[in-house]
């Protein structure tokens, strides 16, 4: 029997159970459902549950994003009924590439098309220390300097989407959510003369995996080697503070990227794919 329903409090258990089987995949949704449950307010989406025989099977973070959960097949075909006939709250689907792909063919006809596909992310890990020596220049933002790091997590974030986050009136939210980040010592990053030469954020942290994101390096020194020993101390950063497995994806047209995580350490361990709208 096919069921979609709304996860409530009586489901975290085998919600949790779902995320084990892939720490690294689910560790931007865990991260949020270990920090408020299934309470939508908490976490500004709905987890959906796919139900078989009054199991769950799957599950579907429906928030500013769509995130798959260990769907099956059928289950992303209910999720897709389910989803057709409302309005699109979301700007993107992302996580497991063939589940994402899976997804969107069901979504496409309803939804239109995409702003941007990007099939191919590879999804990379390290569980142990970074294998070059670490930069001791790099550091947790203070929000003191906080006027200086906006401008490079804009010019990150828009070479990466394609889009401003600041675009449309958009400045003041930005600036508060970078702001959050700074406070609650998440944003790392190596500063000279009041201007921010490379930054990293950790953006999602689970029980045993981090997410890294936002990486970026300032443009007039790029090419010369500075994000390998630069994300080595993110790694060693992140494994002391954080969770002992740190994780990031990267577009697979992302060579120098690529290359740079691998001289620190990191292991392809999967695929993600985004759809962006």
């Amino acid at each position: 029997m096919r069921d979609v329903a709304v996860l409530q409090a009586q489901d975290l258990e085998p919600l949790l159970r779902l995320f084990a089987r892939d720490p690294v995949a689910h560790c931007f949704v865990e991260s949020r459902v270990q920090a408020g449950g299934v309470d939508p307010w908490q976490l500004g989406g709905e987890v959906l549950g796919y139900f078989s025989d009054g199991e769950l099977v799957s599950a579907l973070f429906a928030g500013a994003n769509l995130v798959p959960i260990e769907t099956t097949p059928a289950a992303r075909s209910a999720f897709a009924d389910y989803l057709r006939p409302r309005v699109r709250r979301a700007s993107s689907i992302l996580g497991r590439a063939d589940e994402v792909l899976d997804l969107w063919r069901f979504l496409e006809p309803a939804w239109g098309r995409a702003r941007a596909i990007r099939d191919q992310q590879p999804l990379m890990a390290i569980s142990g220390d970074p294998i070059v020596e670490p930069d001791p220049g790099v550091r947790r933002i203070v929000i003191d300097e906080l006027d200086a790091y906006l401008p490079a997590a804009i010019d990150m974030f828009t070479e990466e989407i394609g889009v401003s986050p600041v675009a449309g009136g958009n400045v003041l939210p930005y600036r508060a959510r970078v702001a959050d980040t700074i406070r609650v010592g998440r944003a790392l990053g190596r500063m000279h003369e009041g201007s921010v030469e490379f930054k990293a954020e950790v953006g999602s942290v689970a029980p045993f995996v981090c997410q890294v994101q936002g990486v970026w390096v300032a443009r007039h020194l790029r090419g010369q080697g500075l994000s390998i020993p630069a994300m080595a101390a993110v790694v060693e950063f992140a494994r002391h503070h954080f969770a002992p497995t740190v994780s990031l994806y990267v577009n697979s047209f992302n060579t120098p990227a690529r290359k740079a995580y691998r001289a620190v350490g990191f292991d392809e361990v999967g695929t993600f794919a985004t759809v962006l709208f």
